[in-house]
């Protein structure tokens, strides 16, 4: 077995049988290939229609898979003897918002991009279609193996809100919801008067209209009309993130005064002094200190809401109690991933046979946007790697040797390795060291049967390899792009055993099952998340390098391996 590598001989000797049906090494199989009747972003994407200002969207080519050789060469021959091992979903930064909230900033959109977006009222809507679209799917577009399980790399709500919560929970198991909190009606900045955010009902030349943004008459209402979501037909796992603990994933709760006040109240702040809101935006970028006061007081425009108890934020704690909730399992499992007896943010599961997802929390109350791990953290993920790990590398760089039973570890998080900069004390653990992702990066790089970090978080399509001075302990990064902002995508990622010494990890975008374009006076369900991904198109805003190079979208990554002892 001198040309099989350890990654490829633990699935030949086992997995390949296993999944085959069989016992012992396979016979090599023929080329495999998915479904494609569903289709994918390799066949179709949406692109804007020609011309300027404002767009619609229409269909337009599908993106190439490409093969990516950065740490293993591809053996031309692996096609017809690859046999695939698993395949799952990321879903990352759906953002379901309660746009009526008092807790925003929508005022600082001018500044900061994201805390305002004209499509907002519609993020449970647009999500469930994509749900549809995954349970369509059902099977790898490249392997054709079955999509075993999705998860949620973080930022599920858009400001912790037990809202928001219950909204995801309705969008990812199933049945009905209404985007709504406070009143029957719309109370929020789209019908405030303020010609700074884009009022559909029109009556208004506000900055967007002169955009070339339509009037829509009756879309506020329209949008928080309740509806029903499919929900996932497969297990599903969540991974905690920044928006799912702070207030607007920046500032923490206990930076601002009866921060549970400020969200339950019925003191909504529309407009602020350009001053005012210049300092705030500072604060929110950590370029100066975060005062309460300076948030909550000042020179504003307040708008009277319906208050609501329901927009009262969680606590990571409940958070994770929500998910262990028997009410809320679902397709399952119960927990997605939290485990009742052990309550931490980060956990194991199973993958595959041989192959174990590691979900970390890579949140920092204290970070703003950004993250790092606790070192208690930083050290549980150590001993899980080594407790699978038969060779790896100490610290110091020195090979170790142990005897027990290798795994494959797929690992994921919210944030990415260069986001998780925030290195001072989290204000759920004060007093613990921080690690930052430079240290989790070189700590994967000690364990060759390390094959990804799948991660969110910058709503941006990258993926890094992350080569070492020996080959087999390199891995892959894939991060995707949200589903808030464009472009509005969902991951497939396929893992496959090619026979050779080497693993193919391949990657392929799939949008919401909605279509590109729409009729203006069409207020359908499919109709309405067609409009929310082309409002996200136009926002001023978008960022179409957030697409990602072709070599960021749909992918074959090899992965190498090492040769047994």
């Amino acid at each position: 077995m001198a040309d099989v590598s350890r990654r490829g001989f633990m699935l030949a000797a086992g997995m390949t049988g296993m999944a085959l049906g069989g016992a012992g090494t396979a016979p090599a199989t023929s080329r495999l290939a998915g479904s494609r009747t569903v289709p994918t972003t390799l066949d179709v994407a949406a692109r804007p229609a020609t011309g300027e200002g404002y767009r619609r969207l229409v269909a337009g080519p599908g993106w190439p898979r490409v093969v990516r050789n950065d740490l293993a060469v591809a053996d031309p021959g692996r096609i017809d003897r690859r046999v695939p091992v698993t395949a799952f979903t990321q879903f990352t930064d759906l953002h379901i918002a309660d746009a009526q909230s008092p807790a925003r900033f929508e005022y600082l959109h001018p500044l900061a991009g994201g805390a305002f977006r004209p499509q907002e009222t519609m993020g449970a809507l647009a999500a469930a279609h994509l749900v549809q679209r995954v349970n369509a799917l059902r099977t790898g577009p490249a392997t054709g193996t079955p999509v075993d399980f999705v998860i949620t790399t973080g930022d599920s709500t858009d400001n912790h809100e037990f809202a928001e919560l219950d909204w995801y929970f309705a969008v990812l198991n199933g049945g009905p919801l209404a985007q709504n909190t406070g009143a029957a009606h719309y109370e929020g900045v789209q019908d405030s008067g303020d010609p700074l955010y884009w009022h559909p009902e029109g009556g208004l030349r506000d900055c967007f209209r002169e955009r070339g943004f339509p009037a829509l008459p009756g879309l506020l209402t329209d949008a928080l009309r309740p509806f029903s979501s499919p929900g996932l037909d497969i297990p599903w796992y969540a991974v905690f993130g920044n928006h799912d603990n702070s207030v607007m994933g920046t500032l923490a709760d206990q930076v601002i005064p009866r921060v549970e006040d400020w969200y339950t109240g019925d003191r909504k702040i529309i407009g602020r002094d350009e001053r005012e809101a210049a300092a705030i935006a500072e604060m929110l970028h950590g370029e100066r200190e975060v005062s309460g006061q300076a948030v909550l007081g000042g020179n504003a425009v307040v708008r009277t809401v319906t208050p609501d108890e329901r927009r009262h934020p969680f606590t990571t704690e409940q958070f994770i109690a929500a998910h262990l909730d028997e009410a809320n399992t679902g397709p399952g499992p119960v927990g997605h991933g939290f485990d009742a007896d052990d309550p931490r943010p980060h956990y194991t599961f199973r993958i595959a046979p041989g192959v174990t997802g590691i979900a970390l929390d890579s949140t920092n109350t204290a970070g703003l946007a950004e993250g790092s791990l606790g070192l208690s953290q930083h050290r549980w993920l150590e001993e899980v790697l080594t407790s699978g790990s038969s060779t790896y590398y100490d610290a110091l760089g020195r090979e170790q040797s142990q005897l027990v039973t290798d795994e494959l570890f797929v690992v994921f998080s919210h944030h990415t390795s260069d986001t998780m900069t925030a290195l001072w004390p989290d204000f759920r653990s004060p007093g613990e060291p921080r690690v930052g992702g430079d240290g989790v990066v070189r700590l994967l790089q000690r364990f060759p049967n390390v094959l990804a970090w799948v991660n969110g978080h910058t709503h941006r399509n990258t993926i890094t390899a992350h080569p070492a001075d020996e080959p087999e302990r390199g891995f892959w990064e894939i991060s995707t792009a949200s589903h808030v902002d464009f472009p509005q995508l969902a991951r497939v990622v396929e893992i496959a055993d090619n026979r050779d010494g080497t693993l193919s990890l391949f990657t392929t975008l799939v949008e919401a099952d909605s279509p590109y374009q729409a009729d203006y006076d069409d207020r359908s369900p499919a109709a309405l998340a067609s409009l929310y991904r082309e409002l996200s198109f136009n926002d001023p805003h978008t960022d179409l390098e957030k697409l990602g190079s072709s070599t960021d979208r749909n992918t074959e990554l090899l992965v190498p391996g090492r040769l047994p002892h």
